[in-house]
């Protein structure tokens, strides 16, 4: 229907000219890790809009997270973690009911058993932070965090307590206050090491492979005393094993897998490294329980022993 008419030959005028715009269907596509340089999955949405009056045309790509995807890696490492603390308590509880009396207490070390304690806490605190941090997956992560508080709450502080006693008798035989003294400096020990930790963590930020190989680097301490006090069998060959895969599971994770869920630039020369470091430690652990505590130490260095 025409707009108006024209006075002079009432025909009808040509109507005014409309634009005419267009919008083609935004369409939706999943692009992996290596097309974004990222290890995330993104969903892509693109649209064009055209207005040919105008001469226009605009093109619009978004990107948003695939939550979906995203939500089940970290349930699926939730489950990682929550089996390996699990592996964990098993081999822990073994080897402390081995290690429950004097004798068997004072051959193990207090620092291999305090710095295990102190990684384990860390993960407590960091999966129980993530759990808060991300509502939906709080469940998940609250579960991995109990699993860690078990094995340095209650199975790994139990164990240095034992062992405390063992080295000092005398503190728990001389009645309450006593004891107290004890219990006090060894609970304020652990707190200390926890502390000056978070202190080196945020100290060493831009180096924490460092950090990472020193806290790894527990069974240093039970060679060593192994050594110095002729212990042969402290320790069982399947904690050993054991502690160590279960260490080992979360650092190759996030430094090996190329599809987690947080992103971390994989760093494989890191990771062998640190398994190489870790699986040495307990090679040598290994072959003191087979061929005794000074098998590496040449004879010349060695106390000459008496009958």
């Amino acid at each position: 229907m025409p707009l108006f008419m024209s006075p002079r030959d009432s025909s009808p005028m040509r109507p005014l000219a409309k634009a005419t715009h267009s919008a083609s269907i935004p369409t939706f596509r999943v692009l992996s890790g290596s097309q974004l340089d990222r290890t995330d999955e993104f969903v892509e949405m693109k649209g064009v809009f055209v207005s040919k009056q105008c001469q226009t045309r605009v093109s619009l790509v978004l990107f948003t997270l695939d939550t979906v995807t995203l939500f089940g890696k970290a349930i699926n490492y939730t489950l990682l973690v929550t089996v390996v603390a699990f592996i964990q308590v098993i081999v822990l509880i073994r080897q402390m009911e081995i290690t429950s009396t004097q004798a068997g207490a004072r051959r193990v070390s207090l620092m291999t058993v305090n710095l295990q304690a102190v990684a384990d806490s860390y993960l407590c605190l960091g999966h129980l932070t993530m759990g808060i941090a991300v509502q939906p997956l709080f469940n998940a992560f609250a579960t991995a965090a109990f699993f860690k508080f078990i094995c340095f709450s209650i199975c790994l502080m139990r164990w240095m307590l034992l062992i405390w006693k063992a080295r000092r008798p005398s503190g728990f035989s001389e009645g309450w206050e006593a004891m107290r003294r004890e219990l006090s400096t060894l609970y304020s020990r652990f707190h200390g090491s926890l502390f000056i930790g978070i202190l080196l963590f945020y100290q060493l930020q831009n180096h924490m492979r460092f950090f990472l190989f020193a806290s790894f680097s527990f069974w240093v301490s039970q060679i060593v005393l192994n050594a110095v006090e002729n212990h042969r069998r402290p320790l069982l060959p399947s904690y050993i094993i054991g502690t160590t895969v279960t260490h080992l599971a979360i650092p190759l994770y996030f430094w090996g897998c190329p599809h987690k869920f947080l992103y971390v630039q994989p760093q494989p020369a890191s990771a062998i490294t640190l398994v190489v470091w870790l699986s040495t430690q307990a090679t040598i652990l290994l072959s003191q329980y087979k061929f005794g505590p000074h098998w590496f130490i040449p004879k010349e260095l060695l106390p000459e022993k008496y009958d």
